[in-house]
Order: C-alpha cells, then structure tokens, then sequence
C-alpha cells in the first residue's frame, strides 16, 4: 500500500498539479494586488470616489440612511451594491487575466513562427532521384 501511495503521489501528473496549484494561488494574489492597488484606486477616481457597497433598496421595514447593516437589520433589503463592487471586480480581474494571455499566446506565436528547415534527403533518396533523372534525360 505504501509502495502504491508513493507511485502515485509521485507521478509527474501529480507533481505537474501541485506546482501548478501553487504558482495559481501566488498568480491570484498578484491579480488581486493589481486590482485593489492599482485599477481600483482609478476606478475611484472616475466615479467621484463613490462605494457601491452600501447601495441597497428598503423593500420592509422602516427605512435607514445610509447603514446597510442597520437597513437588513430593519427588514428586508435589497443590497445590490455589493453586487456591483464583486461584478466590477470580476470585470477587471477577466479583462487582467485575457492581457496575460493574449501575450503568453502572442510569445508562444512567435516561437512557432520560425519553421524548422526540412531535413536533408537520405543517401538512398539522393541516389534514387539521381537514377530516375539519368532515366528522364535518354
């Protein structure tokens, strides 16, 4: 069993698997970095500095100004600015990721572009085109 276990915990799919999950997790942060440090201060800028997070719709209870706690607190609530703030995230987080990888392809494109020079025929090949051009020119 144990003999099993380091087959397959060794297998180089498994081993592949690992480093990719890792070097995924330090990728995440470091979209998530670029998001909340750089694109979000700008976004905040544009929009006035306004914070979608507190945005929501009283639908029962008596209405509170301004506190989305208190307003669930109250009653029902309809808090569609967090949604907001997660879907611009989203946004911003899948246009970063299409610009790593439209130039991850743009450079694998280039490596592919060079096409390798055709193999030099055989001896046997030479030969035989050599036999059937002698056989062309009588």
């Amino acid at each position: 069993m144990l003999k099993e276990f380091r087959e397959f915990a060794l297998k180089g799919n498994m081993v592949d698997l690992a480093i990719g999950v890792i070097i995924g997790g330090a990728f995440g942060g470091l979209v998530n970095s670029i998001v909340a440090d750089i694109i979000m201060p700008i976004v905040g800028v544009i929009t006035g500095g306004i914070d979608f997070t507190n945005l929501y719709v009283q639908l029962a209870g008596t209405p509170v100004e301004n506190d989305l706690e208190a307003a669930r607190k109250a009653g029902a609530t309809l808090a569609y600015g967090n949604f907001l703030t997660l879907f611009i995230n989203f946004l911003i987080v899948a246009f970063v990721l299409f610009m790593v990888v439209k130039a991850m392809n743009r450079l694998k494109r280039k490596e592919a572009a060079a096409p390798a020079a055709p193999p030099a025929p055989s001896a046997e090949v030479v030969l035989l085109t050599e036999i059937r051009d002698a056989l062309k020119a009588r």
